[in-house]
């Protein structure tokens, strides 16, 4: 398999520079009129909540992440690359004082180059997924629990962009927070069942373990997964992420800003390898 002259240390480079750009960031922007003493600590706790909350893919707090990654090493000849930049928008909807329904939509716009040989590069939106979560207000037991129904949209706005189908199945998440650590699985299974009989059918399961640890300076550092089962190809695609996030403020709104570095441990025949990376800003809306 041919390697690309594009040096998978480059990656690296660039991940490490962006997270040093973050901490040089918040390091320079001290919050006004703050006292040296109490209120900087009150403002450190209050970061710290919210990188919590960010930790819990369920959690009873707004946000719209914009969530950048890259990867290479794509296609039959093995030079093909992708960007793709997912909306991500998460919004809990209170039903009454002991449930929630947390929607999490993902939209992505996919810029990609010799996916398939002769296609030149594609510009657009991909596929969209749409999650629902009923999720009880209070922990069960010390875990924090949804599940609800997804569903795929085919959005995309070109043929390499979408799979052309419409979808549906369930999904679930679990997770526990102790201390600084919030540790659990998120999962979805997609059947498709409607859409033109030229383009494959989709039976895809999603599994989404993670482990994330937040300090009282409210940096985060997340190791996850975020693996595919195609049941009609017989195929893994099994992603390792290793992320640095830090919740900082833009003036009166809180940020979470991240970098992190992927390697892909299995793939498709045509799919990604090697490294990728991954950096993203969050906007927060906490109530």
């Amino acid at each position: 398999m041919r390697v690309r002259n594009r040096s998978p240390k480059a990656l690296v480079a660039i991940a490490l520079g962006l997270l040093l750009a973050v901490s040089q960031a918040h390091a320079q922007d001290p919050e006004p009129d703050a006292d040296p003493a109490e209120p900087s600590a009150e403002g450190a706790q209050g970061a710290e909540e919210l990188a919590k909350k960010l930790a819990n893919p369920i959690a009873s707090l707004i946000s719209v992440p914009f969530q950048l990654n890259y990867d290479q090493r794509i296609g039959s000849k093995d030079d093909g690359e992708r960007w793709t930049l997912n909306i991500q928008p998460v919004v809990p909807i209170s039903i009454n004082e002991d449930w929630n329904v947390i929607s999490r939509t993902i939209l992505p716009v996919i810029f990609q180059r010799d996916i398939q040989r002769g296609t030149g590069s594609q510009l657009g939106l991909g596929d969209t997924v749409q999650s629902l979560f009923l999720s009880p207000v209070a922990p069960w037991r010390g875990w924090i629990i949804g599940a609800g129904p997804v569903f795929l949209l085919p959005t995309g706005t070109q043929d390499l962009l979408t799979a052309d189908q419409w979808g549906a199945g369930p999904t679930a998440v679990v997770l526990r927070q102790s201390g600084p650590l919030t540790y659990g699985a998120l999962a979805n299974h997609i059947w498709s069942f409607a859409g033109p009989s030229s383009r494959p059918e989709i039976s895809n399961t999603f599994l989404q373990p993670f482990l994330s640890y937040t300090t009282p300076t409210a940096w985060t550092f997340t190791l996850n997964s975020e693996s595919t089962y195609n049941w009609k190809a017989s195929e893994w695609s099994i992603p390792i992420n290793a992320i640095v996030a830090k919740v900082v403020r833009i003036g009166p709104l809180p940020v979470s800003l991240q970098v992190g570095i992927r390697y892909w441990a299995a793939s498709s025949d045509t799919g990604p390898e090697g490294l990728g990376f991954r950096m993203a800003a969050s906007l927060l809306f906490p109530k």
